[in-house]
């Protein structure tokens, strides 16, 4: 019971992180931050692996998913520092979030709520052509927020699965151990005695 349970558990959350990756994903998309996606792409195997171990019994897939689940919490605590700042990182930097192959900040940026986009004409003289240049004003929510509380749901779900796989991973280990107990005597040829026949055989002698 105790095994189905934290199955049933580890699986919601599995569930629960692919939904809110997906939909972190299809933002990252539109704002063309290609290290996050890249990210979001592994995750979403793993969890896709871990998911398959959880059902199918495959201690390895689980463990392979706890192990990646430490490497995610770490690349969400560098996001939340990327976007507020701490220390030398700064959230203009475009190397970091779209390996310096476009200008494009984070789609919440101009799209967050009650954010007002204005153009500003004519642009700066260090604008480039195909690019405008805007001011944002009037945002409820900063995007650098958004974005913290995004990278913090992940940390919170990670910290479920892992410490749930770990769970199913120990209860999965201790079936197969009570499953080999059980059927030790037949790994070592053990068979019960076996009944045998007191009838005996008489010769049957015909007259000519």
């Amino acid at each position: 019971m105790g095994c189905c349970s934290g199955r049933c558990t580890l699986a919601f959350i599995c569930g629960m992180q692919l939904i809110s990756i997906l939909e972190r994903q299809i933002f990252d998309f539109l704002g063309y931050q290609w290290a996050p996606i890249l990210t979001n792409f592994v995750h979403v195997i793993m969890v896709i692996l871990g998911l398959f171990g959880t059902v199918q019994f495959r201690p390895r897939y689980v463990t392979g998913y706890a192990v990646w689940l430490v490497l995610w919490v770490t690349w969400n605590v560098f996001i939340i520092c990327f976007y507020l700042e701490v220390g030398d990182l700064s959230k203009d930097q475009d190397l970091i979030m779209t390996f310096n192959i476009s200008m494009h900040r984070s789609w919440w940026m101009e799209n967050g709520p009650g954010c007002r986009v204005t153009p500003v004409t004519p642009p700066p003289s260090w604008a480039p052509e195909d690019h405008r240049y805007i001011s944002i004003s009037g945002c409820l929510l900063e995007y650098q927020y958004v974005e913290v509380a995004h990278s913090s749901l992940q940390i919170l779900l990670a910290l479920a699965g892992f410490i749930y796989a770990c769970y199913v991973v120990k209860l999965i280990s201790e079936e197969e151990d009570s499953f080999d107990f059980i059927g030790g005597f037949d790994s070592y040829g053990y068979q019960g005695p076996q009944k045998t026949s007191h009838l005996q055989l008489q010769p049957m002698y015909m007259s000519k």
